[in-house]
């Protein structure tokens, strides 16, 4: 392969990944948790500093973006390459809260440990992001410019849905402008293998809730003659799952080709077991002939994210008037929201133990699901670069999570090519305690970063 401009930016930005891991922890220390108001201010403050941060790099336009009643939007751009393409890099700085989790190491102290950085947002999305911010360090350093235009909006709302994304791209269109599209808040099958996500999962919530009296009794008093809401809550959820614990909704036919490339996917029993953290004693869910990939990926799924089910706190010897609970589904790639909701709707309300009275709210906001065909010379281009950083191109993955900012630009941006990548792997804990971002994996998205966009430079074309 011939050395070309990028090799030697490359070389800077291996020299000083310690600037930038420093950099990444700088920021790590923030607790920018976007669903808590009380942490409002931190999501603010960050902002700031990430707009700081770009504009000392020479964004001269980073602006902290507002509008009333939502969290803010950092924005930038870099526009001093006639004639080179423009590509758009997408992240976000919001956390997910960590109340309730035990961590080895306090969330918001970054801290090394074998390899890997433990911080809440270490690698969902700080860690993403990031990579870009070094890469441009680098670039600068080594040439003072940058061989395509470029783009930045690092958002604060993605960990509660993205609610308002879309009136930011309302209000200012030209932040969101560009011929192709980088998010680094996606996956990899582990940290030799670079992922390209051309599948999201999207998701739905209902609350389901069950009501038999008009205030608790005594259960000594009342107990066998009226129905129990909790056990009739419990058994109308339970009776959504099969045997196996999966969702009873009708499954999702996969071409033959994709289920084919995903027994390449090294979603071993043992990764399963360690990424997602299960106890001794408990086996994943059995595959049933399919690559456990498809289960993850291109199948639905429910979970039960909030229950009114009785606390030891709250313990009384009572029946309770009502219990609900919000459950999240999952809706593969290909499956229609109307339809999930028709067969979850009907299934809740079908037979109600006891004769409890069920009803079912659906949330109006939702995030569709997502299937993408890559094509056009952006990808053969991201190839070459992943090559050069990684030593192997990018294996074509989905993920089971959804992000809403993907939906929303594939919707109205479809015609721009979406090269989705990340700095997350099986080991991660993403959303959980422990959260880790892999080190070396950190490394080279910083060196993919700067091939891409040497790369995308040369291969796509301008819109005009």
């Amino acid at each position: 392969m011939s050395t070309t401009a990028a090799d030697t930016v490359a070389e800077r930005a291996r020299a000083g990944f310690p600037e930038a891991l420093e950099s990444l922890c700088g920021y790590l220390r923030t607790p920018a948790i976007s669903c808590d108001p009380a942490h409002a201010a931190d999501v603010r403050a960050l902002a700031a500093r990430v707009r700081d941060d770009l504009a000392a790099l020479g964004f001269a336009d980073a602006a902290v973006r507002e509008l009333d009643g939502a969290l803010p939007c950092v924005t930038a751009s870099r526009m001093n390459v006639p004639g080179k393409p423009t590509i758009l890099v997408y992240g976000h700085l919001d956390l997910q809260p960590v109340k309730g989790e035990t961590w080895t190491t306090p969330p918001h102290e970054p801290t090394v440990r074998d390899g890997r950085l433990y911080a809440r947002g270490a690698a969902d999305d700080m860690g993403g992001w990031v990579s870009h911010m070094a890469a441009v360090k680098a670039w600068l350093a080594v040439h003072g410019e940058l061989p395509c235009n470029l783009r930045l909006v690092v958002e604060g709302e993605e960990e509660i849905g993205s609610p308002n994304l879309e009136r930011y791209m309302d209000a200012f269109p030209d932040c969101f402008s560009a011929d192709a599209m980088i998010l680094t808040d996606c996956e990899n099958p582990s940290p030799e293998i670079p992922g390209l996500t051309v599948s999201l999962r999207g998701i739905l919530e209902c609350t389901v809730r069950c009501t038999a009296l008009s205030a608790d009794i005594h259960s000594g008093l009342w107990g066998g003659m009226v129905p129990d809401v909790t056990t009739a809550l419990m058994k109308i959820v339970s009776r959504l799952v099969d045997n196996d614990g999966r969702l009873r909704a009708p499954r999702v036919d996969v071409p033959e080709a994709w289920s084919r490339a995903a027994w390449d996917v090294p979603l071993t029993t043992e990764v399963i077991r360690e990424g997602a953290h299960l106890v001794e004693g408990v086996d994943p869910l059995p595959a049933r002939g399919a690559p456990p990939a498809e289960h993850l990926w291109r199948q639905p799924a429910i979970t039960v994210v909030a229950t009114t089910l009785p606390t030891r706190e709250v313990k009384k010897n009572a029946l309770r008037r009502s219990a609900e609970a919000i459950l999240s589904i999952r809706v593969a790639p290909g499956q229609a929201d109307e339809e999930v909701k028709a067969v979850i709707g009907a299934e809740l309300q079908r037979d109600p133990p006891g004769g409890v009275r069920v009803d079912v709210e659906w949330q109006s906001q939702a995030s569709g699901a997502w299937l993408y065909a890559p094509r056009g010379p952006a990808f053969p281009a991201a190839d070459r670069a992943y090559v050069r950083a990684w030593g192997r191109p990018l294996l074509q993955i989905g993920v089971g999570g959804s992000i809403p900012f993907v939906e929303m630009f594939g919707r109205r941006f479809g015609d721009l090519p979406l090269i989705l990548n990340g700095v997350i792997d099986p080991k991660t804990t993403a959303h959980g305690p422990d959260e880790s971002l892999h080190i070396g994996v950190f490394e080279k998205a910083i060196v993919a970063n700067v091939y891409l966009y040497e790369e995308l430079g040369e291969a796509v074309g301008c819109r005009g």
